[in-house]
Parts: structure tokens; C-alpha cells; sequence
């Protein structure tokens, strides 16, 4: 006999139900998977832009999600991890979706998971509520972010129209492999036989070329069939659909975000057929994207930066952009990360950027302490540079003691993890927080 499934009244039940469903937080594979979704009878009558890479995922989706609802297409976009609410993970038409809506999918979904005998992990099961939630509102195109990899990535059950791969680095070793080569033919594993495949990684392994040939994709590799060039107050873009000039740079900030905006345009190039856009949905949906914990510097003094770079390629990308930030007289840097990722690699590519490290644990699975922080930046040589180092319960607090010791000249960073800003932003929200000195003009 089957039993029936369990009705949760909140979503943060069915949260805390899913995080226990799976005896795993992460196991590759798309069997289980697809046979839950199978049942769901999920065949998605809309196109589908599937997103993976190592760094600007995320940022890429958000471009292409407010350009395509700027020319009037309904929306329907995926992304993970969240930073404050579950809800940041789907939304259509540009609105998260409700705790009600939510809690229904996950009502549907595990009523098929008990129904095929499967386990779900937390990211599959998400993976198909959000594409049951697309279906129902008839969306016209779904944007899905890879979660890790791409060949045995939840969302890899779907069939791209268009896939994405932003850059390509050394994370998520356990899995995808210790080498680029090993990790680009993992992440390639989003291309589809005859259908557009875009890089916009300028080092592109050769694994990820041997593998769009033998299924003959339609490989579109940045500098070679799209590419761009800018200057400090525009850029211009050429690919499959032409030239586009007098660009206005992307709101969200950074130098790499121009690969991403090149990335997002030669995708939609390569679908204009089907979803053609216009300059003015470009240009202006380039001035209003927000993609929160990006190089997100909030208003005030001190400047205060939040960034989720959690890799030395990431880390390195910041450290660029802290750079041409200007001259500070002291930068604070709050630092919490996980313990499987490579803290040490993150500390040296920020060493000349930091004054003061303040180490924080991160009270999540896989979280590192800020004594296990703290060691791993000794060896990457902080002491010996001189850099001050303090530890601290939780980033909230490394990020309090910030703001009591900046001044108006001074800087904070956060960065690490995603677990590292929403604890600093959670904090901001508290009644009476300030984030410290603020400009009175």
C-alpha cells in the first residue's frame, strides 16, 4: 500500500521536511529524478535556456530573465542557492513565487516521488516543483540554472534550447573532476544534438569542444563567433545576429559582467527565431538588472561590498574590482566559507586587498569554523604579509565589529559564501542597524 503523502501548512515545514528526505545534501545522477518527473508527465511546451559554469550563472540568468520580460515574454526562472527566502529561487514574470504557490508543487511532487518508490535531495525535488509551477502558469521560456555540473544536474532532465556556459574553474572537485578538462566535459553536458551551445570562457578546455562535436552541437565560443569591446562609458556586441553598439554597461557591477552580458546576448541571438528581442529591451533592462550579493556595494559610508565569491577564480574577479574601486585607508574584510571549498586559495587571491581579516563560522552543513578559516589563511600567508586577523561566532557579529571600527574612509567586504551575506544582510535588517557610519550628504 502507499502511503499517503504528508501536508505541511508552511513552507518552512516543507523546508525542513526536504533537507531530512535524502540521506545526501548532494548525489549526481538523473534516474531517480526522471522517473519522479516522468510521473508529473513534465513535457515543457515552452523553450527551455539551461545556465551552467563555475562563476556568473547567476548574474547571466538575470540578465536574460529582465531582457526577455522587458520585450513582453512571460518568464518563468530557476536559480539557486537563495540568499534570505526559499522564493528567491523561482519566479515568473519577474515575482518570486508565493509560499502557497510553493507549498501546492511540493504537494504535487511528493505525492509522485512516493508514488515511483524514488528519493529525492533537496535540489531535485525544488528542480521539479519549479518546472510544475512554469507548466501551470504557461510560461513562454524558462531560464534554469545548473545547481552543480551539468551532465547528472537535476535540471539536465530538461532539454535546452539554448545552453549557457559562462566560465569554467577548479570547484566542486569531489565531483566533477581535479582538472578544467575533467570539469569543462561535465559542465557541457547541458548541449543538445543541433542546438546552440554558447562559452563564454576565453580558455576553453578542449574537452568542451570534443564533446559539442560528437553530438553535433552548434558550439559558440567567445573571440571566435561572438565577442565585444567597450569602453568606460559604453560597449558594443557582435554574434550570430550582428552588431549592437552604444551599449550601456550593465548595472550590476564588475568588469567579468560584460562576458556575462555578451554570454546572455548570444543566446538570445541564437534564439531571436523564436523569442526575437529588441535594442530597447536590451538597453534598458541592461540599466535596471539587480542580481543581489554580486558585487552589491550598498549605499553609505563606510563602502560596504557583499560578494558570494566562493572559489580563487571568483576571489580574484573581486579582488579586480575592489581595485578599481579607489584608494581606502582601511579594508575590513568579513570571511566565512565552507570547509570543502579552497579557503586558502581564496585568501591569496584578496591578500593585497584586506587589512583586517575577520574570520566567522558558518553554522550550516559543510560550514567552516573561524579558527579552521583563520588556519587555512596562515597558510596562504597572511601573517607574514602583516594582516591582522580576528575571529569571530558568526559573520553577523565579524560584521558588527566592523562597523564599529571603520570610519567614513574605510571599507568592508564580505564575502566567502552565500551562508556569509545573508547572515550580514539578515543582520541589516534588524531594527536599530545602520551598518554603520552613515553620510549625512
Amino acid at each position: 500500500m502507499i502511503e499517503p503523502a504528508p501536508k505541511f501548512q508552511t513552507l518552512l515545514d516543507w523546508l525542513g521536511y526536504l533537507e531530512c528526505l535524502h540521506p545526501r545534501t548532494i548525489e549526481m545522477g538523473l534516474e531517480r529524478v526522471k522517473r519522479v518527473g516522468s510521473s508529473l508527465d513534465l513535457d515543457p511546451a515552452f523553450p527551455i535556456i539551461t545556465v551552467g559554469g563555475t562563476n556568473g550563472k547567476g548574474s547571466t540568468c538575470a540578465m536574460m530573465e529582465a531582457i526577455l520580460s522587458s520585450a513582453g515574454y512571460a518568464v518563468g526562472c530557476y536559480t539557486s542557492p537563495h540568499l534570505l527566502r526559499y522564493n528567491e529561487r523561482v519566479r515568473i514574470n519577474r515575482r518570486e513565487a508565493g509560499d502557497e504557490q510553493l507549498c501546492d508543487a511540493f504537494q504535487t511532487v511528493e505525492a509522485a516521488r512516493i508514488a515511483s518508490g524514488e528519493s529525492l535531495t533537496y535540489f531535485e525535488f525544488g528542480t521539479l516543483a519549479a518546472m510544475q509551477l512554469f507548466s501551470r502558469a504557461g510560461v513562454d521560456v524558462a531560464i534554469l540554472e545548473v545547481g552543480l555540473g551539468g551532465r547528472l544536474d537535476a535540471v539536465n532532465i530538461f532539454d535546452a534550447h539554448c545552453a549557457v556556459l559562462t566560465s569554467i574553474d577548479l570547484d566542486h572537485m569531489d565531483y566533477l573532476g581535479d582538472t578544467r578538462e575533467k570539469i569543462g566535459w561535465e559542465k557541457a553536458g547541458i548541449f543538445r544534438r543541433g542546438k546552440a551551445a554558447i562559452c563564454s570562457e576565453p580558455d576553453i578546455p578542449a574537452s568542451i569542444g570534443r564533446y559539442a562535436s560528437s553530438i553535433e552541437a552548434d558550439l559558440l565560443h567567445i573571440g571566435e563567433h561572438f565577442g565585444y569591446s567597450a569602453d568606460a562609458s559604453q560597449w558594443s556586441f557582435w554574434g550570430p545576429g550582428g552588431r549592437r553598439h552604444a551599449l550601456p554597461h550593465p548595472a550590476l557591477r564588475g568588469d567579468h559582467q560584460l562576458r556575462n552580458a555578451s554570454a546572455c546576448l548570444a543566446a538570445l541571438d541564437s534564439l531571436r527565431h523564436i523569442l526575437p528581442v529588441t535594442m530597447g529591451d536590451i538597453r534598458r533592462s541592461l540599466l535596471e538588472v539587480n542580481w543581489p550579493g554580486r558585487f552589491q556595494v550598498l549605499a553609505g559610508r563606510p563602502a560596504t561590498v557583499l560578494d558570494v565569491a566562493h572559489n580563487p577564480a571568483a576571489a580574484e574577479a573581486l579582488a579586480g574590482n575592489l581595485a578599481r574601486m579607489g584608494s581606502y585607508r582601511t579594508t575590513y574584510a568579513v570571511f566565512a566559507m565552507l570547509k570543502d571549498k579552497d579557503i586558502a586559495g581564496v585568501g591569496r587571491a584578496l591578500l593585497e586587498r584586506v587589512d583586517v581579516w575577520l574570520t566567522a563560522d558558518i553554522h550550516a552543513p559543510r560550514g567552516a569554523s573561524a579558527d579552521e578559516v583563520a588556519e587555512a589563511l596562515a597558510a596562504a600567508g597572511i601573517k607574514e604579509a602583516g594582516k591582522t586577523m580576528l575571529a569571530f561566532s558568526d559573520p553577523a557579529a565579524a560584521y558588527a565589529y566592523a562597523c564599529e571600527q571603520a570610519g567614513g574612509n574605510d571599507r568592508i567586504c564580505v564575502f566567502g559564501s552565500f551562508h556569509t551575506v545573508a547572515d550580514v544582510l539578515r543582520y541589516r535588517e534588524r531594527p536599530g542597524v545602520h551598518g554603520g557610519f552613515q553620510s549625512d550628504g
